[in-house]
């Protein structure tokens, strides 16, 4: 078994053209970082992207000194997968800067498709330098899983995360009310919420599961690449980690609610310590599973590919590669310099509560007291929320006014396009209904409010009518088309491309639909107040 080539030797004898491909790799690799390290250092569900830098390195390394070092013929076969790839990931580069113009860089759609377009590029370097003729790197699967773990250290597109917590929280707000009631333990789910005797416990989104999740699938592929070495152990340390992750979690949440069942107060230190130990405890599972499948003696390493180390890399993935980077550079380039700082970044932080309309003669009104509760989920102490009742007893109308803001760049985009009700409202026990037939946009006082997210929402068979609009930078986030690049590029040209803007989250909600209550002066006096800010 002959020992691996050392680095500088494979790298020395590169092409000044190659060399160029792996230092303008390594400069989208930091340019990446730091995009993601906000995410990274204050969100908690991707803490473990502040050591992927470390671990892609690792990998490399452990690639060509583990093995097995495989090595590509080359042909025509591997240049088209060269060119493929890297055409596929200037396509998720160029989508990813549309949608930017759209919805801001911050957006977990944007840094997704940033990160999934750096791992394509990536891919199509392995298949370049894999080349028998080249040497650098190996084609193997711990190659493969340094390059493939970037877009699990990126946020999760906010329609997927919001689908896929509200399922978990449901999931598991269900199976402890099973649990509580094998153990004779009287309570009541609404929702997420599930109501003790004495107190009532939510499965709030933190957790939900989707943070051990996560983590536990990228410590899995991690294992998997860094411990085990057959096909089949990897197989089932990566299968393993998704129930593991979930099985967990859902301990985690019995314990906190029989604990608040005995009086416990579980926020704070218990509410974190459970968090922590969970996540310690599943990747220490993990280790102990993948070291439990290393196999002893043979570790797996093949022998190195013949061929002659000094005829240099294939000329022709070299310049499809050199070409597609030079592409993805003016690509970056030309977003970078249509971005500008937010045109209102210094503006005051608006009085919410002046906002809300006075309550009209006839009507009663009230103020939701208990908003700062949601300060931490939500990342902002400016929040305001009112409803108002009137009418005649019979058909009495509901209109609750709800506003929240963040100052620039105070939260990402995509943690506000979390929290709107598609998110929220199914945790209490509301059920989305079929909408129906909808306008682009509605009308108020002889203006337009478009564009406008409606939804319709029944409880206990009570319906509730929902619009909601998110500003950016005093103007309208627009969604008309999100399928159109024609459209995103309208956009981009128009706005540019904004920064650190604030960001306003303005909803309407009321048991009529809006053809009934657009004329009631308050509705009116709402958006008037609203109308300088971007409304």
């Amino acid at each position: 078994m002959s020992p691996p080539e050392s680095f500088r030797a494979a790298f020395g004898r590169l092409s000044p053209l190659a060399r160029a491909n792996v230092a303008a790799l390594g400069g989208f690799v930091l340019l990446l970082c730091g995009q993601l390290l906000p995410q990274w250092r204050h969100n908690p569900d991707l803490a473990h992207g502040l050591l992927m830098p470390v671990l892609f390195l690792v990998l490399l390394h452990e690639s060509r000194r583990t093995g097995p070092r495989r090595y590509l013929a080359g042909g025509a076969a591997a240049t088209a997968g060269v060119a493929a790839l890297a055409l596929a990931g200037l396509a998720v580069l160029s989508v990813a800067g549309l949608y930017a113009a759209a919805v801001d860089w911050s957006n977990a759609l944007v840094e997704f498709l940033l990160a999934t377009a750096l791992s394509l590029l990536l891919g199509a370097a392995l298949v370049a330098v894999a080349d028998r003729r080249i040497r650098l790197v190996p084609w193997n699967w711990t190659a493969a899983v340094a390059i493939g773990l970037w877009p699990l250290t990126a946020p999760i597109p906010s329609g997927m995360y919001s689908r896929l917590t509200l399922a978990l929280q449901l999931w598991i707000s269900t199976g402890v009310m099973d649990v509580l009631q094998l153990l004779g333990i009287a309570a009541h789910r609404q929702g997420n919420i599930i109501e003790l005797a004495t107190c009532r416990v939510g499965v709030e989104e933190a957790c939900s599961g989707v943070r051990s999740l996560v983590s536990c699938v990228f410590v899995a592929l991690f294992f998997s690449a860094g411990i085990v070495r057959h096909p089949w152990a990897r197989a089932v340390v990566i299968g393993v980690a998704g129930p593991l992750a979930l099985a967990m979690n859902f301990i985690r949440a019995l314990t906190l609610t029989l604990l608040a069942n005995s009086g416990t107060t579980i926020a704070g230190f218990w509410h974190d310590a459970t968090g922590y130990a969970v996540l310690l405890a599943t990747a220490a599972l993990l280790a102990g599973l993948a070291m439990g499948l290393q196999e002893e003696g043979e570790s797996g390493m093949a022998k190195a590919e013949t061929g002659n180390p000094e005829v240099s890399s294939s000329a022709l993935s070299t310049f499809i590669l050199s070409a597609a980077l030079a592409a993805a550079a003016l690509l970056v380039l030309f977003f970078g310099l249509n971005t500008h700082p937010a045109v209102n970044r210094n503006a005051a932080v608006p009085d919410l509560a002046a906002l809300m309309p006075d309550t009209p003669a006839g009507w009663a009104a009230a103020a939701t007291p208990d908003l700062a509760r949601f300060r931490d989920q939500l990342q902002t102490d400016v929040l305001a929320q009112r409803t108002y009742v009137g009418g005649p007893a019979t058909r009495a109308i509901q209109i609750t006014l709800y506003l929240a803001y963040w100052r620039p760049g105070q939260t990402p985009v995509s943690l506000v396009d979390a929290h709107t009700p598609d998110a929220c409202w199914p945790g209490a026990g509301w059920v989305a209904q079929p909408p129906g037939p909808s306008s682009p946009g509605l009308g108020i006082s002889g203006r337009s409010l478009s564009p406008v997210e409606q939804r319709l929402f029944a409880n206990s068979g009570v319906a509730r009518y929902v619009w909601f609009w998110h500003l950016y930078d005093r103007r309208r986030l627009s969604y008309e088309n999100p399928y159109s690049a024609a459209e995103l590029l309208r956009l981009a040209w128009r706005f540019g491309f904004r920064h650190d803007g604030d960001q306003m989250f303005v909803s309407v909600s009321s048991n009529r639909p809006w053809g009934e209550i657009a004329r009631e002066p308050l509705l009116q006096e709402f958006f008037a107040h609203l109308q300088p800010l971007g409304l």
